[in-house]
């Protein structure tokens, strides 16, 4: 009886000392924070900012703006059989094209060119290189400045449209590109904070073939002559 006693009591000394203890919340929990919260959107505006500092969003912003260049304008020109001359077709797409280009300064661009499958891989090569340039020529003729717009590729019979291996004129054609967003008022490589802001600018102007001069704040003097 004397020991019942003692448990007894011993009990409801505990019971009494747990009820007056104080339970504090912690927003730190004992487990791992779970995939959901560190994949998760907390940490998406942070991986968003370094990768656009950093540059690594510049690809997909090239490809949309090479994307809207082709909605806008004919990016693709055709030639004759052998031939790396500008027909009177070719000549409007590319004055088209070089409008296009002059009204957005900060902008570059790369033509290239290729055949059909007639022929020799060499040979086809460098008459793709050719049309490319006979492009780019035409292109700076109607004021577009040499250093927005290169022909620095020709992938010859290697990326055909229409996989035959006789003449085709699809096949025969120069394709022109976004391939960067030129230099900073420094002389400098572009940043990607600052590529952003390009881009921004130039895939909203849907209705608009020319920058003001208040946008055009943001060119570059080497540009500024252009």
């Amino acid at each position: 009886m004397k020991y019942s006693t003692l448990t007894l009591t011993a009990c409801v000394l505990l019971i009494s000392a747990c009820s007056k203890t104080e339970i504090r919340w912690s927003p730190f929990p004992d487990r791992e924070v779970q995939p959901e919260v560190r994949n998760g959107p907390f940490g998406s505006a942070t991986a968003n900012n370094v990768a656009i500092q950093s540059g690594k969003q510049t690809s997909a912003m090239l490809a949309n703006l090479t994307r809207k260049f082709a909605n806008d304008v004919p990016a693709t020109i055709n030639f004759e059989f052998n031939s790396s001359q500008l027909d009177g077709q070719a000549r409007a797409h590319l004055q088209r094209q070089a409008a296009w280009i002059k009204a957005r300064p900060q902008i570059t661009f790369t033509v290239y060119g290729h055949t059909d499958k007639v022929g020799g891989n060499s040979f086809n090569k460098a008459l793709g290189k050719r049309r490319a340039q006979n492009a780019v020529n035409y292109m700076i003729s109607l004021g577009v400045s040499r250093s927005k717009v290169r022909a620095v590729a020709s992938f010859g019979e290697t990326r055909p449209l229409v996989l035959t291996e006789g003449p085709n004129r699809q096949n025969r054609r120069t394709v022109t590109e976004v391939s960067g967003f030129g230099r900073s008022k420094k002389g400098g490589k572009l940043d990607g904070k600052y590529a952003l802001e390009v881009y921004r600018r130039y895939i909203t102007l849907e209705n608009q073939t020319i920058l003001t001069e208040r946008e055009t704040g943001l060119i570059a003097g080497s540009t500024a002559a252009e």
